[in-house]
């Protein structure tokens, strides 16, 4: 009874880790067409996938500067929303 717990827990859990790394990957590519239709250039290597969620909120005026200023600043997630 105690191994089929833990392989239900673990399954579950791999599950739900797969579903978000998958989701992860499909806004790291979003922003990154984003950013390279409107630079010419892909997105900084140097930001982290929870600044590039935070960068996902701003508008496409301020997007470029804000990705570039949170990669040198290295912004997090809440600053960059504000």
């Amino acid at each position: 009874m105690l191994s089929l717990s833990v392989a239900v827990v673990l399954a579950l859990w791999y599950a739900r880790t797969f579903a978000l790394k998958a989701q992860d990957r499909g806004i790291r590519s979003e922003e990154n067409l984003r950013h390279f239709i409107a630079t010419g250039k892909p997105l900084d290597s140097r930001l982290t996938m929870r600044q590039i969620i935070g960068l996902r909120f701003a508008s496409d005026d301020e997007f470029v500067s804000l990705a570039k200023q949170a990669a040198e600043e290295n912004l997090n997630e809440k600053q960059i929303k504000s």
